[in-house]
């Protein structure tokens, strides 16, 4: 079993930091600030520190800059 199975379908609580994050509370997924999409945590690429916020793809990340008006 790896860090990720034996979950269930629950969100889980990260802490992310520059280049890696840290689960505060084991879970299978995430949801995208942007989107509201389910992110599987094995396949999380995308965050923001500043706001502690995932996202599920580049595009997801880009628009979250542009509302938080650095773009």
């Amino acid at each position: 079993m790896n860090r990720f199975e034996g979950h269930g379908n629950r969100e889980a609580k990260i802490r992310y930091l520059d280049g890696d994050f840290q689960v505060l509370m084991p879970g299978s997924h995430v949801r995208c600030a942007v989107t509201g999409e389910t992110i599987p945590i094995d396949e999380l690429r995308y965050w923001s520190v500043a706001r502690q916020e995932a996202y599920v793809d580049a595009a997801a990340s880009l628009e979250a800059e542009r509302r938080a008006g650095n773009i």
